[in-house]
């Protein structure tokens, strides 16, 4: 379990040194490169749709900073000890979500010792990943953020909170957390659909300025949860 926290600190010392716009240069081979893991999950919703945004996202990642990065779709199951192994995962889908008992375990486990999940309903996950995290931290319910939180500006700026990248029910998007002892450690992207933004721009037509914002706005989800 502490392979995440020795990730967290290794990345927060080394590399996270926020140049927006700039690539930087070659980074040492021997430095293991930063990879997001899809979560695999049951319950019917398609966890597995628009694999380009991972890739996407890391790309960008790698052009606005200096963390070493591995831009690679790679999925994870949340039963398996792999979970370990990924600072950060990341949860999609239009349809329905279930966690099993060991799944609850090892992932408030992962939670609890330093990991962090980024949840982006994409339209129909809303009422069933709410009903699954409370099933791994029961004592707590969503609390949204205020714009003022650092996620918001750690390293592009959002004063106004989330951007609106789809529109579903004509809603202002929320960004919504959970915590371990203090600590932000699932955010969850409602009405919003930011990670469809990130997807390859075929996909679903968006303009660049939307996918721009974005993909900034990822950029920040990754340093906040690496350097907090």
């Amino acid at each position: 379990m502490n392979i995440i926290r020795y990730l967290f600190v290794i990345t927060a010392i080394i590399f996270i040194l926020p140049i927006a716009g700039n690539v930087l240069p070659a980074r040492d081979s021997n430095q293991s490169a930063f990879k997001i893991a899809r979560v695999k999950y049951s319950g019917g919703g398609d966890w597995y749709n628009d694999q380009s945004s991972e890739v996407n996202l890391l790309e960008y990642t790698a052009k606005a900073t200096n963390i070493p990065i591995d831009p690679v779709y790679e999925f994870v199951d949340l039963s398996s000890d792999n979970l370990f192994s990924f600072p950060i995962l990341f949860l999609t889908g239009h349809g329905n979500v279930k966690f099993t008992d060991r799944e609850v375990r090892n992932l408030r486990a992962y939670l609890e010792n330093g990991g962090f999940l980024y949840i982006d309903d994409d339209y129909g996950i809303d009422h069933p990943i709410r009903e699954e995290l409370k099933k791994v931290f029961p004592e707590q319910e969503f609390v949204e953020l205020p714009f003022s939180h650092g996620i918001y500006n750690c390293h592009f700026k959002f004063p106004n909170g989330l951007p609106k990248i789809h529109e579903h029910d004509l809603k202002n998007p929320q960004g919504l957390g959970l915590f371990s002892n203090g600590r932000l450690c699932v955010f969850y992207t409602f009405e919003t659909n930011l990670a469809d933004g990130w997807a390859d721009s075929k996909v679903h037509n968006d303009s660049e300025d939307t996918r721009e914002k974005s993909l900034k706005m990822g950029v920040n989800i990754i340093v906040w949860a690496l350097t907090n």
